[in-house]
This record gives structure tokens, C-alpha cells and sequence, in this order.
């Protein structure tokens, strides 16, 4: 089971407001979210291949008609999948109206030794990672309470500004850390300064690198925090018996205009392992209203 398909997961999105109302659908937990014009969508996230046959299809475009969705929209996740179409759907076709899992993702299969890690991250990875741990950065685990999340919701707001993208509010990740099931959140710290952070989440065998934020200060960018940040929690997640490393998301191959392009850069001199886990598949039920709601989405675009 992902994690994106646990109740607490579900629980969280509605009580942080992502979504409106979650319930199950056969054993598949689904999420319906407000889209445009006071209209709503279903969305179903990180079922498995083989759990999206055509009974579930049947059963999720029903819910959709009931809810009065417009469409309903699901996304699978497999590590070792082959990322092929599934060719069964009378229903479904592949798209999505908004992506959540990211189609192709980097990832560290931690049965290796730490020294096969290593190994196999670029030189320019490696190099990183002692170079921060040469000039003293210390990363820890710390507590998900206010004052740590004010300090993210900090680093975070930084980032965001830097890099050009949207973020969540602090309640949200406060949400996050209190009802995600193994939330975790990491600081790294050069003598008294936080400089570095992310939020981690360690789930069953998978371990999930979600939120990472960083100072714009230049005084600290050469340290390379996030690099001593990434090769902690990729050693516990390891110690803790956790089979997977996945780093959420890069670039499609091939994809230079991507907005994930710099993240992926990151993410690539970590690890060589870039592979398709998920694809998403809509189906839509009022489709002129469907039709518009994208028309104006492209428009504002």
C-alpha cells in the first residue's frame, strides 16, 4: 500500500482543506476536490497496477456519476512495474486534469551497501555530500511541533520565492507532521543556523523525500546542506529496513523546459536509477463542462 492510499493520508486533506470530502470506493480510497466553478473532480492516487481492473473502473465511474463529478481521475504507482498503458479500460484513458505523482522518478534501492550508493551517485554527489560533512553541517531529527514548522514554513517561503513556485501554508504542514503516518522532519544546521530542511516520509518500505527548503543566504551555499540532508535520511531510512528511496519526481527524459529541470539535476547526481512509476488515467463525465473548465484553464495559462 502507498501512502497516498491510508486513511490518515485522506484525513489529512481534508482537515488541512486540499480536499472536500475522502471516502472508499472497493477498498480505494478516493478524494473529491473543488475544481472550478464550484464543480468538483475525484481523484484516486498511488493504487497499484494490477488493483486498477476493470470492476474498479466500473465502480469508480459510478461514484463519479453519484458524487456529480466532472471527472474522475486515477494515478497508479509501481517501483518495478513495467509503465505500459494498461489496454483494459472502456472507461478510462490515459491524462489527467492535475498531476500529483509525477510520471518518472529518481530512486535508491537501499538493499545496496552504503559504499554501492555512493558508487553510483555522480562524483559530483559524492564530492557534495563530504564536502558538507567536511565544513561541519550536522543534520538531526527534530520534533513536528509549531516552532520547528515555523522554522521550515521559513526556509520554505525563501525557496519558494528563489525557485519561482507555490507552497502550502504552515498549517498545512503542520497537518502534514501530525497525521501523516512516519512524517519526519529533518534540520541541517551549521553552528547555530538552520539552513537547511526537509519533511521525509518513512512508510512501510518506501521512503519519500516530499518538502526540502533552504536559506538564500549566500553566505551558506556553499556548504551543500542539502546534500548532508538527503545522505541522513537516506541512511536511516536504510537502517530502519525501508526498501525504496524515492525522491518524487523528475523531469520526463528528454524534457529540457521542464519546471522540475533544476530539482532534477539535484536529484540525478544522487542516483542514476530514473524510471516510470506512475501513469494517470480520466475519465469524464460531463464533458462539455470539461471541455470549458480546460479551455478558460489554458486561456489564464
Amino acid at each position: 500500500m502507498s501512502i497516498w492510499q491510508t486513511k490518515s493520508w485522506s484525513d489529512m486533506l481534508v482537515a488541512s482543506g486540499q480536499a472536500d470530502e475522502v471516502f472508499e470506493v472497493s477498498g480505494v480510497w478516493c478524494q473529491k476536490r473543488r475544481i472550478s466553478f464550484g464543480k468538483y473532480g475525484l481523484f484516486v492516487m498511488g493504487i497499484a497496477e494490477d488493483q486498477f481492473h476493470e470492476e474498479l473502473a466500473q465502480a469508480l465511474q459510478d461514484a463519479g456519476k453519484g458524487e456529480e463529478c466532472v471527472f474522475v481521475q486515477v494515478e497508479t504507482l509501481d517501483y518495478i512495474g513495467s509503465g505500459e498503458v494498461l489496454q483494459v479500460w472502456k472507461y478510462f484513458q490515459e491524462g489527467v486534469y492535475k498531476k500529483f505523482i509525477m510520471p518518472y522518478t529518481a530512486l535508491i534501492d537501499l538493499q545496496k551497501s552504503k559504499e554501492e550508493i555512493l558508487s553510483h551517485m555522480k562524483p559530483k554527489g559524492r564530492y557534495n555530500i563530504r564536502l558538507s560533512e567536511k565544513k561541519g553541517v550536522v543534520v538531526e531529527e527534530v520534533e513536528g511541533n509549531d516552532e520547528t514548522i515555523s522554522t521550515f514554513f521559513r526556509l520554505m517561503q525563501e525557496t519558494t520565492t528563489r525557485d519561482h513556485f507555490s507552497g502550502n501554508t504552515k498549517e498545512y504542514y503542520l497537518r502534514f507532521m501530525e497525521q501523516v503516518p512516519g512524517a519526519k522532519l529533518y534540520f541541517a544546521k551549521y553552528g547555530d543556523e538552520i539552513i537547511s530542511a526537509g519533511i521525509f516520509v518513512f512508510f512501510e518500505d518506501t521512503a519519500i523525500y516530499y518538502y526540502g527548503a533552504s536559506t538564500s543566504s549566500g553566505a551558506y551555499r556553499n556548504l551543500m546542506a542539502p546534500y548532508a540532508l538527503q545522505w541522513k535520511a537516506i541512511q536511516d531510512a536504510q537502517a530502519s529496513g525501508i526498501r525504496w528511496y524515492d525522491f518524487l519526481g523528475v523531469a520526463t527524459p528528454g524534457d529540457s523546459i521542464s519546471h522540475l529541470a533544476g530539482v532534477t539535476d539535484f536529484k540525478r547526481k544522487l542516483t542514476p536509477d530514473i524510471r516510470q512509476v506512475s501513469t494517470g488515467y480520466i475519465w469524464v463525465n460531463q464533458s462539455f463542462r470539461y471541455y470549458i473548465i480546460q479551455l478558460l484553464r489554458k486561456w489564464r495559462l
